[in-house]
């Protein structure tokens, strides 16, 4: 398993970007814009990191900037920790057989998420080209919220 990335919702991308690489000293990594979904995705490294980063091989900070204005109360500005896994379907075998709701089945064979049991949202990618869709996940729904 491999820590990515911790993600956090923002209200104002200029502002954030501001605080994070001009004053805190992050360096932005990568960026995708997505017009379908609506957001935007910014991928930020620490210093001692960034050469790591662009290799993928370093933890980065994710801001995501919804372009639809929302309220983030509650702590839903904190989005989630992602892990990139060898065989996400071996490892959501092990997390269902020790009682963890996969509140986002990996039926891409790519993505899942579930939730710690202080309801911190918790995404598995899995390590390379996505698994060919499988049972039981392929027709597993969503369940609850993440």
């Amino acid at each position: 398993m491999q820590y990515l990335h911790t993600m956090v919702r923002v209200r104002d991308l200029d502002a954030s970007l501001d605080f994070y690489c001009n004053k805190l000293g992050l360096t932005e990594v990568n960026r995708y814009d997505n017009e379908g979904g609506r957001f935007t995705l910014v991928f930020l490294a620490a210093p001692e990191d960034l050469e790591r980063a662009r290799q993928d091989k370093a933890p980065l900070v994710e801001l995501t900037y919804n372009w639809d204005p929302e309220e983030y109360d509650g702590g839903r500005n904190f989005g989630h920790l992602a892990y990139r896994v060898d065989d996400i379907y071996a490892v959501c075998r092990r997390l269902m057989d020790g009682g963890v709701v996969i509140n986002r089945p990996p039926r891409d064979g790519h993505m899942a998420f579930v939730r710690s049991p202080d309801g911190i949202s918790i995404e598995l990618l899995q390590k390379g080209e996505a698994l060919a869709p499988a049972a039981p996940w392929a027709d597993m729904p969503n369940t609850g919220t993440w």
